[in-house]
C-alpha cells in the first residue's frame, strides 16, 4: 500500500541533517502535489523518529502524521498541498 507513495530514507542520518533533508523533501512533494509521503527513520534507539516527530508538530505544511501500522520504522505525512 505505502510502496506506491513518495519516500525519503533516513537510516544513517543524524538528526540535523534529517530535519534538513525531510523538509526539503515536503517541498518537492508540496511542488510536486504529493499529498501522502513516508519517511522511513527505523527503530533503533528512536532518536530519529523523536526529533522528526517533535519538527512535525511544529510544520504548518503539514496536515498528520503518524506512524506506519504495519511497520513502525516509518511515519506516512499527509501535506497540505494547497499552502
Amino acid at each position: 500500500m505505502l510502496d506506491n507513495l513518495p519516500t525519503l530514507d533516513l537510516h544513517g542520518e543524524y538528526k540535523e541533517s534529517a530535519i534538513i533533508l525531510t523538509d526539503e523533501f515536503i517541498n518537492d512533494n508540496i511542488v510536486l502535489k504529493n499529498s501522502k509521503i513516508v519517511v522511513v527513520h527505523g527503530l533503533g534507539s528512536d532518536i530519529l523518529r523523536k526529533s522528526l516527530h517533535e519538527h512535525l508538530k511544529h510544520d504548518k505544511r503539514v496536515k498528520e502524521f503518524k506512524r506506519d501500522f504495519f511497520n513502525p520504522g516509518a511515519t506516512v505525512i499527509v501535506l497540505d498541498i494547497d499552502k
